[in-house]
């Protein structure tokens, strides 16, 4: 990934541990807040949508690419990123894979892993 902002090594560590990540699309968005599966790779946070509705925080990023993510009771705002990045997307895949590994996981992980989820990756980058 290019160099930008970067969380702070305990926002990293508490996001690699932690099987679910809150967030919040839109800047001063009416949105909840809702928990989404999240990975680091290469020393960012990246995320991917699995539903793809119409009415879901990775629209709401597509026009508005400002939001917050909560971590051990802090809201911390956000930029979200596309990327395209092939090596970067495989990463990710294997970030899943290996993060979210529990026998009801597994199909999830398959279906984020396919092109529509893939087309989704999205880095996360605090607000500085």
């Amino acid at each position: 990934m290019k160099p930008r902002n970067r969380f702070t090594e305990d926002v990293l560590a508490t996001i690699h541990k932690e099987k679910i990540l809150g967030i919040r699309a839109g800047k001063g968005s009416t949105h909840r807040a809702i928990g989404i599966w999240a990975v680091v790779v290469e020393g960012g946070v990246v995320v991917r949508s699995w539903s793809l509705k119409a009415r879901s925080w990775r629209r709401t990023f597509l026009t508005d690419h400002s939001g917050s993510i909560f971590i051990a009771n802090r809201e911390i705002p956000i930029r979200a990123i596309q990327t395209r990045s092939e090596r970067l997307n495989d990463a990710v895949s294997r970030a899943y894979k290996e993060k979210y590994n529990t026998p009801g996981s597994i199909q999830y992980v398959k279906d984020m892993s396919r092109k529509k989820s893939r087309e989704t990756t999205t880095e996360l980058v605090p607000l500085k």
